[in-house]
């Protein structure tokens, strides 16, 4: 839990979160605080098996994962090779055109040339290619005049470009290769780093009020999405669906979910009858040390 990346307050609160649930299902558990000493720490502990509650670059982008391959320690969530390409959205989105999944328009683009002119046409989101947790979003409106001043010291070489896809926000969650259920994420504005974590911040409606044959795309994709990238144990694929022109897209697939009081899994899961402690018990008792 913790880690170094812009995730951390997350990943801290879903760790303990993850830790508390573990404890209710008969677990021992030892929480660590992921840091440099990580390697140093997992020797120090010993133990039968890691649940990854890290988020962000390092601990959800493959590079944790190789850690834990080369201790052979096995751990929950995907392995290497998912976890970085899953991370990657451009690599990702590659992934899902090949499966023959439905995506949005983007394009990859330095800071600088953002900020000096439009590389697309309004309305466009930039972002970066390789955070989650609505991490450093910018929505660039349709009749914008002026792109994004997103040339900071610290921004990274590249961002993502993504055409906007007005609509509803939908999310789906896969355990153990079943679509749990399609949730409506309904937020004031867009659904930012507030909306996602903070209490009150949006509500979730599962399952989503929808046409039939849409809940059943989304279902459909999102298992498909998970297995094309190579997926294990649980993930949730996110999407934006435009009733009025049709389209419903795929925006990205997150191999390690958060568990926090206001996640979307816990309460897919629930609503399978699953309970949160079970749910994390599943989880470890599915760990692995490959793939």
């Amino acid at each position: 839990m913790g880690g170094p990346s812009a995730e951390r307050e997350v990943s801290l609160v879903s760790g303990r979160e993850c830790s508390q649930g573990l404890r209710d299902a008969g677990f021992e558990v030892v929480e660590i605080d992921a840091g440099d000493d990580l390697p140093e720490q997992l020797r120090a502990t010993k133990p039968d098996a890691v649940f990854n509650a890290l988020h962000g670059r390092w601990g959800e982008d493959g590079c944790v994962q190789g850690i834990l391959e080369w201790m052979g320690i096995p751990y929950t969530h995907s392995g290497v090779m998912a976890s970085a390409v899953a991370m990657d959205k451009e690599r990702a989105k590659a992934v899902y055109e090949a499966e023959g999944l439905p995506i949005a328009e983007s394009i990859l683009a330095t800071p600088a040339s953002i900020a000096a002119d439009h590389v697309m046409k309004p309305p466009y989101v930039v972002k970066p290619y390789n955070e989650g947790s609505s991490v450093g979003i910018h929505i660039v409106t349709e009749g914008a005049n002026t792109s994004p001043q997103v040339n900071t010291p610290d921004a990274p070489e590249r961002l993502m470009v993504e055409r906007y896809i007005p609509g509803r926000e939908l999310t789906v969650a896969v355990m153990d290769g079943e679509a749990l259920a399609v949730t409506e994420i309904i937020a004031e504005g867009w659904y930012d780093y507030a909306a996602k974590y903070e209490a009150g911040g949006s509500r979730h409606e599962v399952p989503a009020k929808l046409p039939e044959d849409i809940t059943a795309q989304c279902l459909d994709i999102a298992i498909r999405a998970h297995n094309a990238l190579g997926c294990r144990g649980v993930s949730r694929s996110d999407f934006r669906y435009d009733p009025e022109a049709g389209d419903l897209i795929i925006l990205e697939t997150n191999t390690q979910p958060g568990m926090t009081p206001t996640s979307l899994v816990p309460e897919q899961a629930a609503y399978k009858g699953t309970s949160f402690s079970d749910l994390v018990a599943w989880m470890v008792e599915d760990a692995s040390c490959g793939r």
